[in-house]
């Protein structure tokens, strides 16, 4: 039997051996190609909706059109229509997407309908033409249960006020009136969808034993196997899910989805294999959705631009009973210092899809609107934006004195700016034809997290094998996890091979929240290390005395193959990290600055967005090529927010009038600039070992704002309802004259 040893880290203090930098392969931080890279341009790589199980029948969800109590259906008639073969009608069917990590299964209520597009049912038929057909054929009966609120800022709305996220320090409201510059104003973000390139696709199977199989499009595997198991009321080990490649997520696929169970569902009660894909509009109107955002920001300062004074009160919506919601002043506790300080949050439940996390929680729209509003005080008080924001970098964390992990947000600003060529006085309504041309720029900031995370690493005298649930959404996961294989080991990348997105194999952290490089990453290290820690041992020599590069072992001025050290040997190691001390003694964040320059007409009010820069700082950077590559995601979709992007709501009913991607705006090639990120050079030890933290989300965070503090430099129009479409823009110049 092959022995498999496991270590274990619960992190609970900064790591400061920093043994990365003393491995010798020289393949970590690299730009490396992403070793499924061919696979996909080939078309080869499998997603969830290419699995074709023999027998297979296809499903199709029917959704509610309007809300109220369920009273019935013409079930018994469309199961007579050609090719149909069941009609779901199970208690099950959730209502909505789960949050994911949580843990918990979405809330359930038997025949109760809460928003229009509702899974209610799912036709199975033999092609998916007929179940589609059928699907669009069946009727729910559904009985009013009274008057609903579509709107968060309905005075009629049901609004909570959670103690946990309401802080008054100081004395803002006497801050306020006693500084030499002060700010009152109150912005708005649209709702606003994930909108991943690959639709919500299950397959499910369940074997002779009542075991199920789903290939699905998921971001978190363990936890969307508790989930799925929770549903159906199996055990967990019941359940497997397979998951290899995901073609994107940002936040859609945290959580389980309603077509997982009713595939789910519907191959249990058929005894074969079941496929339901969503088409585009299912899946903006059945998974969740970013919540618009209220937010009345007050700043207060004196005449040296110092802030006295911060609020940032906040207006979210979502569903009754789902426990999350959009931590919009999650970077405003400690962006920026100033004594007197109110946070507020408020959560209106209303009638629309349930709101979730989409890319960057929380400071995608809270980061947004907070440095619009610092770049309307700087100008009332005549301060240069850039200086504005140096002049309030804290050096520990406002509210509670911790001190940060690593604190590189003036070192993120000051580079920025020399790179983007940012002067004190940066030109204002300059001409070209009839484009007002102008600049901004925004500080950008994103809290850093770490889960639990296990892998798997296999070694033997050619190479080395990873294995654990891991999911890559388009991140880059394979990548960097053979990386730091490789590195650790001394192999080629391409001597060694990745397996990830199986529930059969260890329980890694998944992909969410800028986690998943850092606590997986952190997982495959040690489990390299207990390997290393054993080849040194077999050597007699201490680990930190022996070098491993191109399959060798160096030690004492010898070299070692590999190949013979191993033989026919297999080694295995288990690789085990837990979140400590580390993650709540310390403030850990990542910190970064955007510049834009962007081109107004006077004749349409169009912008454009001419070049844009961005300077970020983010532990050590375990790929170049697919950090640089999350950056300029991220700062696409603050151009998005800023010009394009919204969800609009009928609000008669609350649905989603523009569900797909002719009417929901995302910026397009000819949209985006020529976009330059850099990287700071930095080691957080307090991260983890690998000195490494979240790039996937930090990115988004300011970019908004950037643009739309470009708009008003160049033309002078501000605003403060985002995106700052055409007419918006158009009637400010109007009211200029």
């Amino acid at each position: 039997m092959t022995l498999e040893t496991t270590r274990r880290l619960k992190h609970d203090t900064p790591d400061t051996d920093r043994r990365l930098d003393g491995m010798a392969q020289g393949v970590l931080g690299t730009g490396m190609d992403r070793p499924e890279g061919p696979l996909k341009v080939a078309g080869r790589a499998t997603y969830a909706a290419e699995a074709h199980p023999e027998a297979m029948a296809e499903g199709y969800l029917v959704r509610a059109a309007t809300i109220g109590r369920i009273t019935g259906s013409n079930g018994d008639a469309i199961r007579a229509m050609p090719g149909v073969i069941e009609v779901i009608e199970d208690e099950r069917m959730i209502r909505n997407a789960a949050q994911g990590m949580a843990g918990e299964s979405p809330v359930q209520k038997q025949g109760q309908v809460w928003y229009v597009g509702q899974p209610v049912a799912c036709v199975v038929a033999e092609s998916f033409e007929q179940a589609r057909h059928a699907a669009q054929a069946m009727l729910v009966t559904i009985e009013p249960d009274g008057t609903h609120v579509f709107d968060a800022e309905d005075p009629a709305a049901e609004v909570e006020k959670p103690k946990q996220k309401q802080l008054d320090q100081g004395d803002l409201e006497g801050a306020m009136s006693a500084a030499a510059f002060s700010l009152d104003a109150t912005y708005h973000t649209p709702s606003m969808s994930s909108a991943a390139m690959e639709p919500h696709a299950s397959v499910a199977q369940w074997d002779e034993d009542g075991a199920l199989t789903l290939r699905g499009s998921y971001q978190l595997l363990k936890f969307n196997k508790a989930e799925l198991a929770d549903v159906l009321g199996v055990a967990p080990e019941k359940v497997r899910i397979l998951s290899p490649y995901v073609g994107g997520g940002f936040g859609s696929k945290l959580g389980l989805a309603p077509e997982a169970v009713a595939a789910a569902l519907a191959a249990q009660a058929l005894g074969r294999p079941v496929r339901v894909v969503l088409h585009r509009r299912q899946v903006f109107e059945t998974v969740t959705r970013r919540s618009e955002t209220r937010q009345r920001i007050r700043l207060a300062c004196d005449a040296e631009g110092k802030l006295s004074a911060i609020g940032h009160e906040n207006l979210v919506s979502q569903l009754p009973g789902e426990v999350f919601s959009e931590p919009v002043a999650q970077g405003t506790h400690f962006q920026y210092a100033a004594p007197n300080r109110v946070i507020g949050h408020e959560i209106a439940r209303i009638r629309r899809p349930a709101a979730g996390s989409v890319r960057a929680p929380g400071e995608a729209v809270g980061v947004t609107a907070f440095e619009i509003a610092i770049d309307e005080l700087a100008k009332k008080a005549g301060i240069d934006p850039l200086e504005f924001r140096l002049r309030n970098v804290p050096d520990k964390h406002p509210e509670n004195g911790k001190p940060f992990s690593s604190s590189t947000m003036e070192a993120t600003l000051r580079e920025g700016a020399k790179r983007f060529g940012w002067t004190h006085t940066p030109p204002r309504q300059r001409r070209d034809g009839e484009w007002w041309i102008g600049t901004g720029m925004a500080g950008a900031v994103r809290v850093n997290m770490m889960i639990e995370a296990m892998a798997r690493v296999v070694l033997t005298g050619q190479g080395a094998r990873v294995e654990c649930d891991m999911t890559d959404i388009g991140t880059g996961s394979y990548a960097i996890l053979t990386q730091v294989a490789a590195e650790m080991l001394g192999f080629a990348p391409d001597r060694v091979e990745t397996v990830l997105g199986d529930t059969d194999l260890p329980p890694a952290s998944g992909s969410g929240g800028s986690f998943g490089a850092a606590s997986t990453s952190t997982a495959v290290y040690l489990a390299c290390m207990e390997l290393r820690e054993r080849l040194a041992a077999k050597l007699g020599v201490k680990e930190t005395e022996l070098t491993l590069k191109d399959g060798l072992a160096i030690h004492e001025n010898r070299k070692t193959p590999l190949a013979e050290l191993l033989g026919e040997e297999e080694w295995r190691a288990l690789g085990h990290l837990q979140p400590g001390k580390a993650g709540q003694e310390v403030r850990q964040a990542t910190w970064g600055a955007i510049f834009a320059e962007v081109a107004v007409s006077d004749v349409t009010g169009e912008t454009r967005v001419r070049r844009m820069d961005g300077t970020f700082a983010a532990g050590r950077i375990l790929n170049l090529k697919t950090a640089r590559s999350q950056c300029h995601g991220g700062m696409i979709w603050g151009i998005g927010l800023a010009l394009t992007e919204a969800m609009e709501h009928d609000p008669r009913d609350g649905h989603m009038v523009n569900r797909d991607l002719a009417e929901y705006h995302l910026p397009v090639n000819l949209d985006v600039p020529q976009l330059g990120v850099h990287f700071l050079e930095e080691r957080d030890d307090w991260a983890n070992p690998l000195q490494a933290k979240g790039i996937g989300e930090l990115a988004i965070c300011g970019s908004g704002a950037a643009v739309i503090n470009a708009i008003e430099n160049a033309c002078g129009v501000r605003v403060r309802r985002l995106p700052a479409t055409l007419d918006q823009v158009m009637d400010g110049l109007i009211a200029q004259g």
